[in-house]
């Protein structure tokens, strides 16, 4: 049970906070009132509860609160600054101001901020992904989720609390605001739900408690941490506590007070009115440096490579990633960074049974529920792991784009294997063909793609990523490809090649034309390219495995030849040939450029009648170069 001392201070910051709260809404004439209002209390509850250092805000063994529901960042920031993280007037006063740290949802660049959030319903697949993390590197901490009611209605949390339960994670907790108000009302009125049996459903514990009631917080937060089961605490709240006016009042969600109305709540509340400072203060703001550093959350570790693996008979390159880090599971045993795969009930298709197989302990099965694996992925990556995340192109990427991005905006160290790409994935048909991977991920700010062109590469590509921090997909196809062999007949990714990010390979050197390829369509490419040879017609070929990153030089020598070909197995509209027009114009380069790829939806066959299909088999290929070739004479 809490001293009445402690009840004392945490209620005189309590109003500190509400006060806060309004103020800093009302000095940036938007934001989150209402829900910071109605779950302050338990937020300055688990501050001066949880373990945790605000001088020292990445202690490893520290207790994590996971805050999903990211708009009430007046709440957290007042909470923040209360516990000693940051100076509370600076928040009030910066805050929802351009070019600073205090956003309207929050972010990590905040210390004690553990995840920026603001799309609901990712929190505790993030806060799973911490506590897993906890157990993984056997350092123990607990990990808190504040959440909202009416993000309930979202369907990855029912994924989540699933994981949780399987994974017996009961050092992980969940808090619900349950002030029973969302945007449009109600949230019975805007969708029902039961949300106390659906938690037990799934197998948490579940309390209920004032949340409001300073003692009943911290009894209930005491029989978690006994529990010996993942629990959610759901907290009876009230939308706007503290000033009657606000209070139940579905408005306030996220609309500010007038300044005579803060005038009026902070009489309420018996708080002073610096309102005058804070404008002052924000007007004197100055922008720090545009580009901060977030060296902070990067990944550091030692893991080692091994020695490669060469290839000489055609294989797919997707049991050459599976291979290679099944590899590196066992030779980097010992490092005190643990590599961990996470698959959604694709182990056989994308080749991580190996890995499963050599370390159970590390290879962690999400079932078909893509939307928490991939933040649960970005949230182990956070802690200090290598982690990979294995799945189809279209489930790793097209179908969690948005937590992708999360992840990005989180500078996560996730590393994506995506097989089945492209029309490779044949008999799959439209719903399966991940053909846009390029596209999106060029709106990702931080997120690099790499495309190996055999198991070769494949094979260096994934040692090369082992002890590299930062976010990375490798794409790969489904079908066995041949060995890229240079002039000489011998493996071109062979013993003497080391991968470097962004660097293209010329597999064939001409003066005729420069073709670019990417994916899968490699192979075709080379053939393409050797039966124009025949013809004497050279072609310089050139294999990008960097696709976001073209470099200058090859770029500006291939203007210099004249006519240039992009081919790829991907949306022709925002793959290859788009970054190259794109390179070529910031460049000032003038060349014509001829775009070969996919120009709609496929249906199901073979990899091959696809291919053909498309124009992307070598004999299609050859003949496109031909044509084109004879019309600019």
């Amino acid at each position: 049970m809490t001293d009445n001392e402690t009840i004392s201070r945490l209620q005189q910051q309590a109003a500190q906070a509400r006060a806060a709260i309004l103020s800093m809404t009302t000095l940036a004439a938007s934001g989150h009132p209402g829900g910071s209002m109605s779950s302050i209390d338990i937020l300055l509850a688990l501050y001066s509860l949880i373990k945790h250092d605000p001088a020292n805000p990445w202690l490893e063994d520290r207790d994590r609160i996971v805050v999903s529901n990211g708009h009430i960042s007046p709440g957290v920031y007042a909470a923040l600054g209360l516990s000693g993280y940051h100076d509370l007037d600076e928040a009030v006063s910066q805050f929802r101001l351009a070019g600073s740290i205090y956003e309207g949802h929050i972010e990590r660049e905040v210390a004690g901020v553990e995840w920026s959030s603001g799309n609901l319903g990712q929190g505790l697949s993030a806060a799973a992904g911490m506590a897993l993390a906890s157990r993984i590197k056997n350092v123990p901490y607990r990990v808190w989720t504040l959440m909202g009611d009416g993000e309930q209605q979202k369907g990855q949390i029912s994924e989540a609390r699933r994981f949780a339960i399987k994974y017996g994670l009961n050092n992980l907790a969940a808090i619900v605001d349950y002030n029973r108000l969302q945007i449009s009302g109600n949230i019975d009125a805007v969708m029902p739900q039961n949300i106390r049996r659906n938690w037990e459903s799934d197998g948490w514990k579940v309390l209920e408690i004032d949340g409001h009631d300073f003692a009943a917080i911290f009894s209930a937060l005491a029989s978690v941490q006994d529990a010996g089961l993942p629990t959610m605490i759901l907290a009876h709240t009230v939308m706007g506590k503290g000033v009657p006016f606000m209070e139940d009042q579905a408005k306030y969600h996220g609309s500010a007070l007038s300044e005579e109305q803060l005038d009026e709540a902070l009489k309420i509340l018996d708080q002073p009115n610096p309102l005058d400072k804070y404008r002052k203060l924000r007007e004197s703001f100055q922008a720090p440096d545009p580009e901060p550093d977030h060296s902070i959350f990067e990944l550091n570790c030692s893991l080692q490579p091994g020695q490669p693996t060469v290839y000489d008979k055609t294989t797919d390159n997707r049991s050459a990633w599976g291979a290679a880090i099944a590899d590196l599971a066992r030779i980097n045993s010992e490092d005190p960074t643990p590599i961990v795969v996470v698959d959604c009930d694709l182990m056989g298709s994308v080749k991580t049974g190996d890995f499963a197989k050599d370390k159970p302990g590390r290879f962690i099965q999400a079932g078909i529920m893509e939307h928490n694996a991939a933040v649960l992925s970005g949230a182990l990556s956070s802690c200090g792991i290598q982690t990979f995340w294995a799945d189809f192109g279209m489930f790793g990427l097209d179908e969690v784009y948005n937590l992708q991005r999360l992840n990005d905006i989180n500078h996560t160290n996730l590393k994506v294997a995506l097989t089945h790409v492209g029309l490779d994935v044949g008999e799959d048909g439209k719903t399966h063909q991940c053909i846009d991977y390029i596209g999106l991920l060029r709106n990702l700010f931080s997120f690099r793609l790499i495309c190996p062109a055999d198991p070769n590469q494949t094979d260096r590509v994934i040692r090369w990523l082992i002890d590299k921090p930062g976010n990375y997909v490798v794409t790969m196809g489904r079908s066995k490809l041949p060995v890229i062999r240079g002039e000489d007949g011998q493996p071109f990714y062979g013993l003497g090649y080391s991968f470097q990010y962004g660097r293209a390979d010329i597999l064939r050197p001409g003066n005729k034309a420069t073709l670019f390829v990417t994916g899968t369509p490699a192979a075709n490419a080379v053939e393409a390219v050797d039966k124009l040879r025949e013809q004497g017609l050279f072609l310089q070929l050139v294999y990008v495995s960097s696709p976001l990153q073209i470099d200058s030089e090859t770029l500006v020598q291939a203007a210099r030849k004249g006519l240039i070909f992009s081919v790829e197995d991907h949306n022709v509209h925002s793959g290859l040939g788009s970054v190259v027009a794109d390179r070529m114009v910031a460049l000032r380069l003038s060349a014509p450029l001829v775009k070969i790829g996919v120009q709609g939806y496929c249906g199901s066959g073979s990899s091959k009648d696809l291919y053909q299909a498309a124009g992307l088999d070598a004999a299609s290929i050859a003949e496109r170069v031909l044509a084109e070739l004879k019309n600019i004479g």
